[in-house]
């Protein structure tokens, strides 16, 4: 009887052949492309437990005063919203668990997406004729950031509204607009009354929606365009070596989001974050400089602890110190971000097209300069807990604050060259994977192996060409 109604609904919507061109597409087999994936995973879990947690939160301002289940701050005036968190945490079924899977699966979306865009940039797969794709990931990354910071300021506790305090100086610290901008961001001044709210509505619907439109784009200009491979036998600029759609890579992938639940699962359940009954209710006068923020958005403090107090004046405005590390470096890190792929087609004169990806190995100076970046942003992570390292060490703050101010220049130079070296040496002494003839048989056009041709080592291996090419496909 099925049989029956999928050939009469095939009859008459004609979607077999798609359905098995579609089901036959070969994926590559290597671990590194599964890192997008883990960002897709751990963003349909933000979903599904932010969906659940938007039933119990209440994004109000207004004051009230707590006689919840948490003795500690019974009595204690707050906001709606901290108030509707705290019930969240104690008197919620599941509240608690699903507030921390939330949490950590913000903070594993974000460091997938900056790993995926780490294997594309060292590998080269922002080349033409991905540049797009790229784009693309940039503002996913973006995306990322900025909604982070939204739901992390949603709760309105103590270290919360602290970063919201030093996001409306941010704001004020841009030269010309910013008291317009920080004035229209809160709806006066700070702390405003409406910028929870608007949080709100940018957290749980403009952002996710522009997420899910960004990837719904990417997915499909990875269909289209195919996947990149790297090099190796039988691979050419032509083809896909690897497992079809269905049923391996399909049952790869479903078995990898199995355990990207599970981990995020365990961590909700296993390890706390972000307790804010611990920290209580945002209180202007009770701001600690131990404060900062998650992991994601720690290089932008490091910088403001770091970055000497230059004050410029510009005519009758002036510049304040916290502009350049806090509005002048993330701006500059995203517009080379967005940039990197023209900057290295104008210095390679490089524009072809390429479906081969590169090992870091054989680019010495791309890996040098990703290497020298990143060491950069790490040491201004590390700084941003400069005071906490300070107290853990038992020095001056002062001390530890100059020696970073020397590490963050010295250390990703060192590591840069280091990098250099390295690849250099060992692209010497390794010649480049070599290409067996008979595995570059041409196809026998009826989907076998071509004739000569060597059995996989790997038990099953799926080609596919280019629908342009003499052979569409050449399975194995």
């Amino acid at each position: 009887m099925i049989a029956r109604l999928a050939r009469w609904i095939d009859e008459r919507v004609g979607v077999s052949r798609a359905g098995k061109r579609a089901l036959n597409k070969a994926f590559p087999d290597h671990w590194s492309f599964m890192l997008g994936e883990i960002a897709l995973y751990a963003f349909v879990v933000l979903v599904v437990t932010g969906i659940y947690l938007t039933f119990f939160f209440n994004d109000s301002q207004g004051e009230v005063v707590y006689h919840g289940k948490y003795a500690p701050l019974r009595g204690v005036r707050m906001s709606e919203a901290y108030e509707s968190v705290v019930h969240l945490s104690f008197d919620v079924r599941a509240g608690l668990v699903m507030r921390q899977i939330h949490h950590w699966a913000a903070l594993i979306f974000v460091a997938a997406i900056v790993a995926h865009l780490c294997r594309i940039f060292f590998t080269g797969a922002f080349r033409k004729p991905r540049e797009l794709n790229w784009f693309v990931g940039v503002t996913l990354l973006l995306l990322a950031l900025a909604n982070g910071f939204a739901g992390y300021s949603l709760p309105d506790d103590l270290l919360s509204g602290t970063g919201l305090r030093v996001a409306n100086a941010f704001m004020l610290s841009i030269p010309v607009v910013g008291p317009q901008i920080a004035f229209f961001a809160f709806n006066g001044e700070f702390p405003g009354t409406s910028i929870i709210s608007r949080l709100y509505i940018i957290h749980v619907l403009l952002v996710p929606l522009a997420i899910i439109a960004l990837l719904s784009l990417h997915l499909f200009m990875v269909w289209r365009q195919k996947h990149t491979q790297f090099r190796g036998a039988g691979r050419e600029e032509d083809n896909v070596v690897g497992t079809r759609l269905w049923p391996t890579y399909a049952a790869k992938s479903i078995g990898l989001f199995a355990i990207v639940v599970a981990v995020l699962s365990a961590l909700g359940g296993l390890a706390q974050i972000n307790p804010i009954w611990l920290y209580g209710p945002y209180d202007p006068a009770a701001v600690s400089t131990a404060a900062q923020p998650d992991w994601y958005l720690g290089w932008t403090e490091g910088a403001i602890r770091l970055f000497p107090p230059w004050y410029l004046h510009i005519g009758s405005y002036g510049v304040p110190e916290v502009f350049w590390p806090a509005i002048a470096l993330p701006g500059l890190t995203f517009l080379l971000l967005y940039a990197w792929p023209f900057i290295e087609r104008r210095v390679t004169h490089d524009t072809a097209v390429h479906h081969l990806l590169d090992r870091p190995r054989d680019k010495p100076m791309r890996t040098a300069i990703g290497v020298g970046v990143l060491t950069f942003y790490i040491v201004l992570l590390v700084a941003g807990g400069q005071d906490l390292i300070a107290q853990g060490l038992g020095v001056s703050i002062i001390s530890v604050t100059r020696t970073l101010q020397v590490l963050v220049f010295a250390l990703p130079i060192a590591a840069a060259w280091l990098t250099w070296r390295i690849c250099r040496d060992l692209a010497a002494i390794e010649p480049r994977p070599q290409v067996s003839p008979d595995l570059l048989a041409p196809s026998d056009g009826g989907g076998g192996a071509a004739p000569g041709a060597r059995p996989a080592a790997s038990g099953i291996v799926f080609r596919e060409r280019d629908p342009g090419s003499p052979s569409s496909i050449d399975g194995r």
